[in-house]
């Protein structure tokens, strides 16, 4: 639960949203983190068609497609690793609760990470990038 692959993410497109073509390195001053950090995150963005990016001398990040066809839940999906609410533990089977809690904690954290999905669809980052003067 104390992921931020969403929040650099959602950074990072914010700036190109706003700026253009950036080098990691000047995204990474924004963030205020490592430029390797950025770069590793640009990979998976492109991965997923959201940036487009550019090696060497005049190269850089920007967006793949226009802001407004961009949505967050497109952002989150493409960082996501794990269910918004955490993992699973690893109870006893012999405890009438142990040995059913995980699959009855899968379902709740399918319904929540579905929850998140849905109302993160109805937001584009053009949207988002209007919160920002």
């Amino acid at each position: 639960m104390n992921n931020v692959q969403f929040a650099t993410a959602i950074h990072i497109l914010t700036l190109l949203a706003s700026e253009g073509t950036l080098s990691s390195t000047d995204i990474a001053g924004s963030i205020n983190i490592n430029a390797a950090m950025v770069r590793k995150s640009l990979s998976v963005l492109s991965k997923e068609g959201l940036v487009e990016t550019r090696e060497g001398k005049g190269g850089g990040a920007s967006l793949a497609k226009p802001a407004n066809l961009i949505l967050l839940s497109d952002i989150y999906k493409a960082v996501n690793t794990a269910p918004l609410l955490g993992k699973t533990n690893h109870p006893d089977p012999g405890c009438k609760i142990g040995k059913q809690i995980n699959s009855h904690l899968v379902e709740l954290y399918s319904q929540a990470d579905n929850a998140i999905i849905n109302r993160l669809s109805s937001m584009t980052l053009a949207g988002f990038c209007k919160k920002f003067k």
